[in-house]
């Protein structure tokens, strides 16, 4: 019989119709270059975790040096102070009349004296002293500023003027002072040297009548101040 045979070649019987199948596709295995790797994902947290931690690092260390390690550390020569008492918020006039406030002193570690314009003799062994101190600091004595809070009304002897345009001058009332700074019992207040840190906080005393094994002492204290600090102040006002 002529025609074409519904069968296959090889005899068996040609498939019926079947509708199109559906394929779903599975999500990518970890094993796929695009897919998302946990392990990777985790290791990037810690790295960033890690970033952030070394730059907190200075200035954790220098409050756990301030609050944990003050109280029995090594030998001081100044006294802390605790609580730690801040600028106040006072108004203030430079010896060139202009209006100021105390707290525009934050910013960098400060050696404070107090005295009336006449400046007795404490007076100028203290000024002398924060001199001698900031520059025996070498290349971070840039981060030190020297102040003088003048009591009263009067003005300095001309021949410290020269001398006085190194220091920030300031007038502040004496009532106002005493109620910040205060001396050692016993000690006026303008028998010492104050240090105040970059946030503007009293933090140490230096003894009264500071010579040169004071000065010596007093300045290893402030080495000590600012490397535990490094991340607290720019150089410069």
């Amino acid at each position: 019989m002529s025609g074409s045979s519904s069968s296959n070649p090889d005899g068996r019987a040609a498939p019926a119709d079947e509708p199109l199948a559906l394929t779903v596709h599975s999500l990518p295995s970890s094993a796929d270059p695009g897919a998302v790797d946990p392990a990777r994902t985790k290791s990037g947290r810690w790295t960033m975790v890690f970033v952030l931690l070394v730059c907190m690092a200075p200035v954790v260390a220098s409050y756990f040096t301030y609050h944990v390690i003050r109280p029995s550390g090594h030998a001081r020569y100044g006294e802390l102070i605790d609580p730690q008492r801040p600028l106040p918020d006072v108004p203030t006039t430079g010896l060139d009349g202009a209006a100021g406030n105390l707290r525009a002193l934050k910013g960098q570690w400060l050696l404070v004296s107090v005295a009336p314009a006449s400046c007795d003799k404490a007076c100028q062994s203290n000024l002398y002293w924060q001199r001698q101190l900031r520059e025996t600091l070498g290349r971070e004595k840039d981060r030190v500023d020297r102040v003088w809070l003048v009591t009263d009304e009067a003005t300095p002897a001309a021949a410290m003027q020269p001398a006085l345009s190194e220091f920030t001058v300031l007038r502040v009332p004496a009532a106002t002072v005493s109620g910040w700074l205060q001396p050692e019992a016993g000690h006026q207040i303008g028998e010492h040297i104050y240090v105040v840190d970059p946030m503007g906080n009293w933090m140490m005393r230096f003894p009264a009548a500071m010579d040169l094994a004071g000065a010596g002492k007093a300045k290893r204290d402030l080495d000590r101040l600012l490397r535990a600090s490094n991340s607290w102040d720019l150089p410069g006002r």
